[in-house]
């Protein structure tokens, strides 16, 4: 039985186990590599929720990792395409008024997910979020659709938190759990 210092690898054995971990990463590397030359991912997300709740600045800050408050409400929608490694995301960014509201089925069909905003320190329109989202997600069309809602300006004062913010969203994991859509709230900046 070979010691515990002595680990055969079949190229010769390494005697310490820093040899080995350079080993192993190098050869993580080398796989990583040849799987960058014929592996890529492509996604497609869409970006809804009311207007000014922060969907715009969300998708320029994950494009240039950028932040800016001057910026202007999306009259219909953007697209961006975002590449992160061998992920490409394209991104449907539509615009939050009332007369756009109608569009957002037809850029949620055939999506990989679709990310719903809310801004948590617009105590006002929270009631109308939901309601949005509840009109959204009960279109047929996008039934099996991965669902994020993301809670947006949680760090302004007198926004709701994550427990108060899970409350008044509720009943929207309470009655879509049978269509599996995944509900999460998570701060953004």
């Amino acid at each position: 039985m070979p010691s515990s210092e002595a680990v055969p690898l079949g190229l010769g054995a390494c005697r310490r186990s820093g040899a080995l971990a350079g080993m192993l990463a190098l050869v993580a590397r080398l796989l990583e590599w040849l799987r960058s030359l014929f592996w890529k991912e492509e996604m497609e997300l869409t970006l809804v929720g009311l207007q000014y709740s922060g969907k715009t600045t969300l998708l320029t800050v994950l494009a240039s990792g950028q932040f800016t408050e001057d910026m202007i409400p999306t009259v219909g929608f953007n697209m961006r395409k975002i590449t992160k490694g061998n992920v490409t995301i394209k991104v449907w960014d539509i615009g939050g008024q009332p007369r756009f509201r109608s569009m957002w089925e037809r850029y949620c069909r055939g999506v990989n997910a679709v990310v719903y905003m809310v801004d948590a320190a617009d105590l006002e329109k929270v009631e109308a979020s939901k309601n949005e989202l509840h009109s959204l997600i009960d279109k047929p069309q996008l039934h099996g659709i991965p669902v994020l809602v993301l809670g947006n300006k949680r760090d302004l004062p007198g926004a709701l938190d994550e427990k108060q913010l899970i409350e008044k969203l509720h009943n929207i994991a309470m009655a879509y759990s049978a269509l599996q859509i995944k509900t999460l709230l998570k701060k953004t900046c």
